[in-house]
């Protein structure tokens, strides 16, 4: 395999790894999705990647309803933690060297997340797990994702989802949505695509970042790495 791309910053949801159940993890979803990895990395390319928590907890969820929203969010990265943890242990059961780095420090349970450390552990051939989101309250994981891609100088932004990619309108409430296979920073907000939350976009088109929104099915991250067209590609205008 010839990489198109060198570096890459994988977005995975929490919810993803919990498969039907909705809740916790799948050992055969995260399996998969580390054998994926390994794949791509065997291959040179450097991979860090952002993990949701909402498999574990989510700050806005009814659960929340309840909580002050500052320390419903803490909960939330809290869980992105675990999530980030139990990936990296499956990745080195495969074999590939990873290190979870974290916005909030912890020392027992990974290192403190610094632009300088994370590239340097992609230098060094490992792969990063970013975890607990900005390390601050109200922002999303979407958000820390774009936020981290560009402070570590990713090729490309993959949003892993359980869609195949973008679509014109809901594809679960209209049948007749229409997939956009290409579209330009630009174009998605003028259409009011709800592709992430709107800081961590704000982000990706004021860094000039591509978005590739893809579903996590067998060989599609490794397709997307090749340059093949899967999903649907978000690009700077010209």
């Amino acid at each position: 395999m010839e990489p198109y791309y060198k570096r890459i910053l994988l977005k995975l949801s929490g919810e993803a790894l919990a498969g039907k159940a909705g809740y916790g993890i799948d050992s055969a979803i995260i399996r998969q999705v580390a054998s994926e990895v390994t794949d791509v990395h065997q291959a040179g390319v450097q991979v860090a990647i952002v993990i949701g928590g909402g498999n574990i907890f989510r700050g806005v969820s009814a659960a929340a309803k309840d909580f002050d929203r500052s320390s419903a969010d803490t909960v939330g990265m809290l869980a992105t933690v675990i999530n980030s943890i139990l990936f990296k242990e499956t990745l080195n059961a495969f074999g590939t060297k990873a290190t979870v780095l974290s916005a909030i420090a912890m020392e027992k349970a990974a290192q403190f997340y610094t632009p300088e450390r994370a590239l340097r552990h992609l230098e060094k051939g490992r792969v990063i797990i970013i975890a607990a989101g900005t390390g601050n309250p109200y922002f999303t994981t979407d958000t820390a994702a774009a936020l981290r891609c560009a402070e570590t100088r990713c090729d490309v932004l993959l949003k892993a989802t359980k869609v195949d990619g973008i679509y014109d309108s809901d594809p679960v409430k209209n049948p007749h949505a229409v997939k956009l296979d290409c579209i330009t920073h630009k174009e998605a907000l003028q259409k009011g695509l709800r592709i992430m939350d709107a800081t961590a976009f704000s982000l990706c088109m004021e860094n000039a970042i591509p978005v590739i929104v893809f579903k996590m099915e067998s060989g599609n991250l490794r397709r997307c790495i090749e340059g093949h067209p899967v999903g649907s590609m978000v690009k700077k205008g010209d």
